[in-house]
């Protein structure tokens, strides 16, 4: 059982997030809270929270804070790419839209859970159209000019192969490692070494890190514009 911590102002929100929860086999809440700062249970498996807490700005120390004791999933009706670099940022393993249907946030809750990262998939699109636009501008809540690369990551990570970048790529846009063998033709095992490969050389952990990583190189390469 996935036990799941829901945090959010709205109370009609908290209400539709146990409701799809609780109708689960596997997943159950076990806090409904409106504010981060209210204390958890001791056993909690991931954190579902709002990413603007009665707030203009997004709750990215909460996220900060939480992220260390279990799986933080944002949940947020924002669709801007600040927000959602700023929450993976900020330690959070998954951006889910609050337009997502019921199975994609038992979806996402689950591969949170599983250390596994996850990423609406309606956002992937937005990102990559407009990820040229939050280059070289503050992202939401960070210092401008702020790097996108997570903190211990190598500040010049060797050069990845075309295949550890399609590997990258399909994995900051929330696909699985299988999900990823299938669309490359290859098995599970062989990207398994891919990302093992591309971790060693960007300096990077989860799978949250590696999404921020893979975001960074396409903000690189809008900056360079085509070869």
């Amino acid at each position: 059982m996935i036990r799941v911590a829901v945090i959010d102002d709205h109370p009609i929100a908290r209400y539709g997030a146990q409701k799809i929860l609780d109708a689960a086999d596997d997943t159950e809440v076990v806090t409904s809270i409106a504010s981060a700062d209210e204390p958890l249970p001791d056993q909690v498996d991931v954190v579902l929270l709002d990413l603007y807490l009665n707030s203009e700005t997004p709750c990215l120390a909460a996220i900060g804070q939480l992220s260390a004791r279990c799986p933080v999933l944002v949940i947020s009706a924002s669709h801007r790419p600040g927000d959602v670099l700023a929450a993976l940022q900020a330690g959070a393993s998954g951006y889910l839209i609050k337009q997502a249907s019921d199975e994609a946030v038992l979806t996402a809750v689950r591969r949170v859970a599983g250390n596994e990262f996850y990423l609406s998939a309606q956002l992937a699109d937005i990102l990559q159209a407009d990820l040229a636009a939050v280059a070289g501008t503050a992202v939401t809540g960070t210092t401008p000019g702020a790097p996108l690369r997570p903190a211990g990551a190598a500040s010049k990570p060797a050069a990845l192969s075309t295949r550890e970048h399609e590997v990258l790529s399909l994995i900051a846009r929330g696909f699985t490692h299988s999900q990823t063998a299938t669309r490359l033709g290859l098995s599970a095992s062989t990207v398994d070494t891919y990302v093992s490969r591309i971790r060693v050389k960007l300096g990077l952990g989860n799978k949250a890190q590696l999404a921020l990583a893979a975001l960074e190189l396409r903000l690189g390469q809008h900056d360079r514009g085509p070869a």
